[in-house]
């Protein structure tokens, strides 16, 4: 179902009825799974996300008609009253829902899947300078903890999860749980990855590696000090002492 609303908002009758039904459905979703929500008419009237994929429909409809100015003057205010700014030309399924919605960006080329969830402070933004595919595309079912960014055509796959300040620069794996900077995939289906699966590409930590050289020079230098130790007694504690000195201990 990734993207059926965005395609048919290019006609004008089914396109209406459409974004109220979803408006309707959008308010079910967040009394559903919104514990601080009090009722659909609170929610329609307070909640910033319901405004800004509200007159984000709208928005989208005059851009795939081509009319000039007044998506993007749409998109603006919208962004000036509710801290959220989705570019008129992306591309948004059914029951998004923005949880608090402060400092959320959306690109122009973003794809975003039904039932997707964002915390505030994402960005789903570009790499390239170029016309083209250059933002993210979220498929159903994924959610996107608070201050999480996904850089580049990239793509996430259905029901994953993207922890709370990461960084996102590869494709990630349906039911896949990414976490840390650069964001690192540590579970796939609810298992953890440890060493990495197949198609699951590795990045480097950097932190991790000068841990693991640290510790293997650690055994190294125990094991030359226990050597050393094992030796004439009359010269144990100078040959020690001359290894130390010269390993600039």
């Amino acid at each position: 179902m990734i993207l059926k609303l965005g395609t048919q908002a290019a006609d004008a009758g089914p396109a209406q009825l459409s974004m109220w039904t979803d408006l309707w459905q959008i308010l079910g979703r967040i009394q559903r799974e919104d514990p601080a929500a009090r009722g659909r008419f609170e929610i329609a009237l307070l909640y910033p996300s319901v405004h800004a994929v509200f007159w984000h429909r709208i928005a989208h409809v005059l851009w795939r008609r081509h009319v000039p100015f007044l998506p993007r003057l749409i998109s603006q205010l919208t962004r000036f009253f509710t801290q959220i700014e989705i570019h008129p030309g992306a591309r948004i399924g059914r029951r998004f829902f923005i949880d608090h919605g402060a400092a959320v960006v959306i690109g122009e080329t973003a794809e975003i899947g039904d039932d997707v969830l964002l915390y505030h402070q994402v960005t789903l933004g570009g790499t390239s300078l170029e016309r083209g595919k250059r933002h993210p595309t979220l498929q159903d079912g994924v959610v996107v903890g608070a201050g999480a960014t996904l850089l580049g055509p990239i793509t996430v796959g259905a029901e994953a999860r993207i922890g709370a300040g990461s960084v996102v620069l590869r494709d990630v794996p349906p039911g896949a749980t990414v976490v840390g900077i650069p964001g690192k995939i540590v579970l796939v289906q609810g298992k953890s990855i440890e060493p990495p699966g197949p198609g699951v590409v590795p990045l480097p930590d950097p932190e991790a590696m000068a841990i693991k050289a640290l510790s293997e020079r650690l055994v190294a230098l125990e094991d030359r000090v226990a050597e050393l130790s094992r030796g004439p007694a009359p010269r144990r504690a100078e040959a020690i002492e001359d290894f130390l000195n010269g390993a600039g201990i």
